[in-house]
């Protein structure tokens, strides 16, 4: 017999603390007390001992109170839900008809209504045989009962319909799944790998460093000469609530003002926001900012003409490096000392990339669900290829590049809606390397309604699919290495560009509801339940306090697989509105720390005497008229905006919704909860009863 190891006794040695006390007492109606340790007097009493019968009544009232008032939050949740559905899809109070201008989003509508009809048949017809007790549907791997065990005529078409089921049905459906799950797992590892890439780049401390001082001069006469000429755009379009917030913090940009250059290109169509965007200009420049206005008659190629045709000036001829941002965007005022050195002893550096922040990311669901998704897009997605392959995709603003770089990839071009992601490909193809830097950030704006939201992702994945159609015989034929080809190719395009929103909305929004109906198909639980957790844990992992929206979050992607997915078919294959270009509508949000407006009192304030005698009279007769302009501006009526009814996300509720009540007649516990709760998240974003809502 092995031998007993007690190592009670010498643990207790080890770990007593404090000095025994004895404590003896003279009478001897009291007994003897051995206190071995500090706290062996204050050991808790267990809960359990005495404990009433009153007590345990209260206590189960204080529950049954809970469960009551949970109950009736619930009540009151479906309530209103069953109020608004009444209101918004049976008298179409306050909202409008979202109408699909594509043929092949009436062509996927239809669809789907066709498998919701068919779910509703199969569904109502197995409603009939669960209540006359042919529970084949619990166990499918039972044998389907022979001829002569036909009981009617009802009976004999639901055993036709089991093996119609079995033979014909199920395997078509068991092949696309596993292709799907195939996909799923290698994206998921994909995630995997970036995240880790990510905590080592954190672990190693990896960023790019600017070495000394790159604009110090020894020469006091020279002050200044170090400093490049930058040339900064700000391309906007009728961004009546941003334009003044935008011009005033790039016009605050720490940089000698004879080697900077900011031009206002203004796409307007609206007169009004146009004599607003020329009179803030006119006042800066006033106030000694090298900052011209510019206005195109006729916009073509959307924002990448508008650039293009700003690149062509002559006065920006002479330039070395160009910032763009956004109308929604506001830099630091050492934005560009921050960026710009990092060109300096590094030729082959072609763009240097910032990190957006948002001003309003809680100011609903809607927008901290999109800083997540933000969040892991620049912490771990752009840093990580920043730091391993120096290539990722241009954001389109708060980046610097250097003009040459820009040049010799063939400038801005108007063959997709993309402009960004194509010249930073047609720039890596040609050998330059791109930097990321995580700690430079730009505040901006997320859009706070659903419409403006779904737009945004409309673009944003039906512009890399008709990129790809177009660049890739481009790619085939460059001379970089093999793995950088595959990498543009198989990761960069395929994996997270057409395979993500493929396989989400194909089996989460079709396969899974359908194998509630064919439970030969069924899929496992980790790939409904546990996988996807994980992954939405792996996405949260830049942004930790969005933890508790862990569900929503998983909810909601589902969701949005549907308007990606449509996307993503139109730019692959040219369908519909794949060039169409709706700009983000913005709230003109600034945070509570950008004192921008005090500010700009204060100069005015201040400066007003600078201005004066600084203009000659012709300057100071355009500016007064400008002004005076400004004031006599009568504003169009603005259209009333309202929430939008979402056809495609309703059938797809209804349809998760049937799927969920056949998995309850199944008794199918976790299937059951994802279909309903996803089926209910659709029915909201359906409603647009998520993110901003109109009076």
């Amino acid at each position: 017999m092995a031998p007993r190891l007690d190592f009670s006794d010498w643990w207790a040695k080890e770990n007593r603390k404090g000095t025994p006390v004895v404590v003896k007492m003279d009478n001897p109606n009291y007994s003897v007390v051995e206190i071995d340790g500090p706290d062996a007097a204050f050991r808790p009493v267990e809960k359990s001992r005495g404990k009433n019968a009153k007590q345990v009544t209260w206590v189960l009232l204080l529950k049954a109170n809970r469960a009551v008032g949970c109950v009736a939050w619930l009540a009151t949740v479906l309530w209103a839900l069953l109020g608004t559905i009444k209101k918004r899809l049976i008298f179409r109070h306050g909202v409008a008809m979202d109408s699909d201008k594509m043929g092949k989003g009436r062509l996927l509508l239809r669809v789907i209504r066709a498998f919701l009809v068919t779910s509703l048949v199969i569904l109502g017809f197995e409603v009939v045989t669960y209540f006359k007790g042919w529970h084949y549907f619990e166990h499918p791997n039972l044998p389907i009962p022979q001829t002569t065990d036909v009981h009617g005529l009802l009976h004999m078409i639901y055993i036709a319909w089991l093996t119609f089921r079995a033979d014909y049905i199920a395997p078509p459906i068991q092949a696309l799944s596993k292709f799907c799950v195939a996909l799923f797992l290698i994206q998921s590892v994909d995630r995997m790998i970036l995240c880790l890439g990510c905590l080592w780049i954190k672990y190693k401390k990896v960023k790019p460093r600017i070495q000394g001082d790159p604009f110090k001069s020894d020469d006091a006469e020279g002050i200044g000469c170090k400093y490049p000429k930058v040339l900064v755009q700000i391309p906007m379009c009728n961004e009546r609530e941003v334009y003044e917030q935008s011009i005033s913090a790039v016009c605050r940009i720490d940089w000698p003002k004879d080697r900077l250059l900011i031009q206002v290109l203004d796409d307007s169509d609206n007169e009004s926001i146009q004599c607003l965007i020329k009179a803030e200009v006119a006042e800066w420049n006033q106030r000694g900012v090298n900052i011209i206005y510019r206005h195109r008659l006729v916009r073509t190629g959307y924002k990448a003409g508008n650039l293009k045709s700003a690149m062509n000036c002559d006065h920006v001829k002479g330039y070395e490096f160009v910032a763009i941002f956004d109308a929604d965007f506001q830099p630091n005022p050492d934005f560009l000392k921050q960026t710009v050195p990092h060109f300096k002893d590094n030729p082959e550096l072609g763009l240097v990339q910032a990190r957006w922040v948002f001003v309003n990311k809680d100011e609903n669901l809607l927008t901290r669900l999109q800083n997540i998704n933000l969040c892991f897009h620049f912490e771990v997605e752009q840093q990580v290829n920043g730091a391993f392959l120096n290539f990722f995709g241009f954001n389109g603003t708060a980046g610097v590049w250097r003009i040459k770089a820009l040049e010799e990839s063939g400038g801005w071009l108007e063959r997709t809606t993309v402009e960004d992601m194509d010249i930073a490909v047609r720039a890596h193809l040609n050998g330059w390397k791109f930097i990321f830097l995580n700690d430079v950030k730009v505040l901006c704006e997320l859009p706070e309604s659903y419409e403006a939201y779904k737009k945004q992702q409309h673009r944003w994945h039906s512009g890399p699919m008709q990129l790809f159609r177009l660049c890739l015989p481009a790619i085939v034929t460059s001379k970089i290495s093999a793995w950088k080809k595959a990498n543009l190719i198989l990761l960069f395009f395929l994996l997270r560009k057409l395979i993500l929103p493929f396989y989400s909305f194909t089996l989460f929004c079709i396969i899974l509801p359908l194998t509630m109906f064919v439970p030969e198909a069924e899929l496992p639980m980790w790939v409904i339940c546990y996988v996807p957790v994980f992954m939405s844990f792996l996405n949260i992992f830049p942004a930790p306090k969005s933890i508790p929206f862990i569900v929503p979050y998983l909810l909601f992607e589902n969701t949005m697989s549907v308007t990606k997915f449509n996307a993503m078919i139109s730019g692959l294959f040219q369908l519909g509105s794949s060039y169409e270009w709706v700009v983000t509508k913005k709230a003109g949000r600034s945070s509570e720390s950008d004192l921008l407006a005090a500010a700009e009192r204060e100069t005015k304030s201040t400066n007003q005497q600078q201005i004066t005698r600084g203009a000659s009279e012709s300057e100071l007769q355009e500016l007064t008229k400008l002004k005076e302009q400004q004031k006599e501006v009568t504003f169009t009526p603005v259209k009333r905006r309202t929430n939008k009814i979402y056809r495609k996300e309703l059938v797809l509720a209804f349809l998760l919704l049937t799927a969920s009540l056949r998995s309850l007649l199944a008794a199918q516990g976790v299937h059951f909860y994802f279909l309903l709760f996803q089926g209910v998240t659709f029915l909201l974003v359906g409603l647009d009863l998520i993110g901003e809502q109109m009076s």
